[in-house]
């Protein structure tokens, strides 16, 4: 009988060359497959960014002129005391760094400033307080972007966030400078009319300002 005594060893050999050649395919399709996603990755994040710059040219489109005028409602929490409080009015803005907010109700209080100064007037208590502009409406507080939108771009890193909604885009905006006051602002801007809906701001705290517009005039 004849023995093939090398059957064996070339057999093992031949098993190994297969083995590595799986692994190098596996290898090359993960590869692939990494540059599939990451490049799928990119091109979202690419559409993603040339939408936010259509959004954000079609706001400022709509706040180019001189100034507007519309109804506010106003929530103000404070988590840490399960606070929260509402107010209502008007506020009137003229471009540029000119706003005047005429609360209503729970009480009567007008805030003016001309992007420098600032008057706070309560007339049923018949008094007026002088400030600056900064300590109430600096660094984006208190919608200050809202005489001039284009500070939006100047201050703030923008993403478009994910929503459900159908109604609304979802602006997120950082603060350039970050401070204890403003960590961050939410926009809800209006699909079909590319108008500022509510604006909701947060500290470091994780207190909450949220201002909802309405019928606003140009």
């Amino acid at each position: 009988m004849l023995k093939f005594t090398n059957a064996e060893p070339f057999n093992m050999r031949f098993k190994l060359v297969i083995c590595i050649l799986c692994t190098l395919i596996f290898l090359n399709a993960q590869h692939v497959l990494c540059k599939d996603l990451s490049m799928r990755q990119d091109s979202k994040l690419q559409e993603s960014n040339i939408l936010l710059d259509k959004i954000i040219d079609k706001v400022e489109k709509k706040y180019i002129f001189a100034g507007f005028s519309a109804c506010f409602v106003q929530e103000s929490t404070l988590k840490a005391m399960d606070i929260t409080d509402s107010a209502s009015g008007k506020i009137t803005v003229k471009r540029p760094g000119k706003m005047r907010w005429e609360y209503e109700k729970p009480d009567r209080q007008i805030i003016v400033t001309d992007g420098k100064d600032l008057w706070v007037y309560r007339p049923d208590d018949n008094q007026v307080m002088i400030g600056k502009f900064p300590s109430f409406f600096g660094d984006g507080k208190g919608a200050s972007f809202l005489s001039d939108i284009k500070l939006i771009r100047q201050q703030f890193n923008i993403t478009l966030e994910n929503t459900d909604s159908n109604d609304y885009y979802i602006l997120k905006l950082l603060p350039l400078n970050k401070t204890n006051d403003l960590s961050y602002i939410n926009l809800s801007i209006s699909k079909k009319t590319f108008y500022l809906e509510e604006i909701v701001t947060y500290n470091a705290y994780s207190d909450e300002t949220r201002i909802k517009l309405i019928d606003g005039k140009s």
